[in-house]
């Protein structure tokens, strides 16, 4: 009997160690091991039937961080989407931005860093879940929150409604994505388990058939994933659709955020659709930040709240080119090139304090090891270039297209530029001639900033708020010239509709109406920088003539890589490296250095080009590491 009852107690104690393992196994995969390349049989997507997420009937929490392709450049992808994983993410979340997809009515490009289609098939093939956030409007501070500028040619049009001229483009655009993310979908054989329904509506809420229309799009259309919205807190219960999971977007975690989602929809997994990792930032401020202890005790409460969170942003990238967006509140301001975000993986790809806080809350919530950190790509300090020809803004007219002849000012979206599409981003001179000097009154026609000449002498700048400005008297027919910058058209907010820029109606001159305009597109596409090149460029005097295109190279001896620029004694513009437009820098700060990929460099000579207003040195630095300015703590 002592014998029988030794061996039961055996048996007895291998079958708890047997359990034990075995509910070990059952919480690793329900919290963590469902991952696209394991998943060969698919039954049931993501539901949100009960106080959890399921996916295939098992337990899931969504862990994610937002990253955004358009924000990246190709090479560094793969990169970023490890980074993530070795962060204990289970899920990528991108905007899709439609302003480059579709930057001409019916032309559409999804070729190269726009190739959405293979960012999210190597997100699954990296392990992966995808949130799809295709808008139609994205916010993100881009440029019109992802909504092309020639939407703005009809006078009529009202964005993010159900007025015709919207929806019949909208329908178009859709047509094209969602044909290409149906097939990406999680019961499709694709990492895509859910997808967005217009983004953060609760704030706008002008039409309250434009949810349901937005939702019926996605459907109709094949999308069969989970639906989800996204909002803050004042616009949760505005922004959401019937059948259609709500989520919350915040930063500090309040009693208010979960009794409301608890109120409006019991009995559903909770989510953080955007917590805000950082913050952005705007020409003329300081760099935003937010501590990195205080992010990782929110990520915890969330987690102990047995919630989903998605991290806005895990990388922020960079604002290329022109896209850069703006706000407008009591005045306006334009946001910096770089999106830092003061996000865990910082710019240039780089591991921060938030990241290895992250990345140890996870692997305790995980129980488990994560997988190796990649190592980081170098970034260098690269020989000074110096700058040493020249031409004037005027000498470069003759590269642009045709100039339009107009009685009137025409605001850039309207102009017949790019196939009858009109200038979506960049600059635009608008010339008259006047035989007088006297009093300018802009009335508020200036959108954004504009420099102001006589001939080729400038005579003052006019922004937003401008009253007046002084033009001196001289003899005969003159030049009075307008250089205007659209410096990003608003993202957020009520003032969506009114984002022309260019001169948007007349401006007076001693009272009178201007007349009798020529205008030229500085849009400065890729085509027009490479005609520039075939200029007659001559030496820099002692005092150029602003402003102007200033030409040097960067010599690179060795295997490129990312590097950061600096401008000192440079005032404002935009730097074109081998073709690739980098972006804007402005003395005013609060960035002070530009993220130059090292993908967009080669070894041996690289072509440097500058567009600058006012004032120049001669020489530009390549430092390894960035200069975002001073920071202030996130209210």
């Amino acid at each position: 009997m002592l014998i029988f009852s030794l061996k039961n107690a055996h048996k007895k104690r291998l079958f708890g160690i047997a359990l034990l393992i075995l509910g070990i196994i059952i919480y690793r995969f329900n919290w963590r091991g469902i991952q696209p390349s394991t998943m060969k049989f698919r039954k049931m997507g993501l539901k949100a039937n009960t106080e959890d997420f399921r996916l295939e009937g098992h337990k899931f929490r969504i862990l994610g961080g937002s990253m955004h392709y358009f924000r990246v450049p190709r090479a560094y992808w793969k990169d970023r989407m490890l980074k993530m994983k070795a962060c204990g993410l289970n899920t990528l979340t991108t905007y899709v931005a439609w302003n480059l997809h579709e930057p001409q009515r019916g032309v559409y490009n999804f070729k190269d860093n726009l190739d959405v289609e293979a960012y999210i098939r190597l997100a699954g093939e990296l392990g992966l879940w995808v949130i799809l956030r295709p808008g139609p409007y994205i916010c993100s501070e881009w440029d019109l929150g992802g909504l092309p500028s020639w939407l703005l040619r009809d006078p009529k049009m009202e964005l993010r409604t159900t007025y015709k001229g919207f929806t019949d483009a909208v329908d178009t655009y859709f047509d094209v994505l969602l044909a290409k993310m149906v097939p990406l979908q999680y019961m499709k054989g694709g990492p895509i388990i859910a997808v967005q329904v217009e983004n953060e509506y609760g704030s706008y809420a002008t039409d309250s058939s434009y949810m349901p229309y937005i939702k019926q799009a996605l459907l109709s259309r094949g999308i069969g994933e989970l639906l989800l919205t996204s909002d803050n807190i004042d616009g949760l219960m505005k922004g959401n659709v019937d059948g259609v999971l709500a989520t919350v977007n915040l930063q500090k975690l309040k009693p208010i955020h979960i009794s409301s989602l608890e109120s409006h929809q019991p009995h559903k997994p909770k989510m953080v659709m955007e917590f805000w990792t950082g913050w952005f930032d705007a020409w003329g401020d300081l760099h935003h930040v937010f501590n990195a202890e205080e992010m990782a005790n929110v990520v915890m409460e969330i987690l102990k709240k047995e919630m989903s969170i998605n991290l806005y942003m895990f990388h922020g990238g960079t604002n290329f080119g022109f896209m850069s967006g703006a706000i407008q509140s009591d005045m306006y301001m334009a946001d910096i090139t770089s999106y830092d975000y003061d996000a865990p993986l910082s710019e240039g790809g780089d591991y921060t304090t938030k990241y290895t806080l992250l990345r140890d809350i996870f692997s305790r919530y995980h129980g488990e090891s994560l997988p190796d950190m990649p190592g980081l790509y170098p970034k260098m300090n690269y020989d000074i270039s110096t700058v040493y020809q020249y031409i004037t803004l005027w000498e470069a007219l003759k590269f642009t297209e045709e100039p339009f002849l107009s009685e009137d000012p025409i605001n850039m979206e309207n102009l017949p530029f790019n196939n009858g599409n009109g200038q979506s981003y960049g600059y635009t001179l608008y010339e008259t001639i006047v035989t007088s000097g006297g009093t300018l009154h802009p009335n508020d026609k200036i959108r954004d900033r504009a420099l102001v000449f006589i001939d080729e002498q400038f005579i003052g700048i006019l922004k937003h708020n401008s009253v007046e400005m002084v033009v001196p008297d001289g003899k005969g027919k003159r030049k009075l010239r307008f250089v205007v910058e659209n410096c990003g058209r608003v993202n957020y907010g009520k003032e969506l509709n009114n984002q022309r820029k260019g001169i948007i109606g007349d401006i007076l001159l001693n009272g009178t109406p201007l007349k009798g305009f020529t205008i030229y597109s500085l849009e400065m596409q890729s085509s027009f920088i490479e005609r520039l090149r075939g200029a007659q460029w001559k030496q820099i005097p002692e005092k150029p003539v602003f402003p102007g295109f200033f030409r040097g190279i960067l010599y690179i001896d060795g295997y490129p890589g990312d590097t950061f620029v600096k401008m000192p004694g440079w005032t404002k513009g935009v730097l074109f490296i081998n073709g690739h437009n980098l972006g804007r820098y402005w003395s005013i700060g609060p960035q002070q250095s530009l993220y130059l990929p090292g993908p967009w460099l080669q070894r041996g000579i690289n072509n440097v080009i500058v567009f600058e207003e006012q004032e120049m040195e001669k020489k530009i630095n390549f430092v390894d590491s960035p200069d975002l300015g001073m920071a202030i703590d996130v209210d």
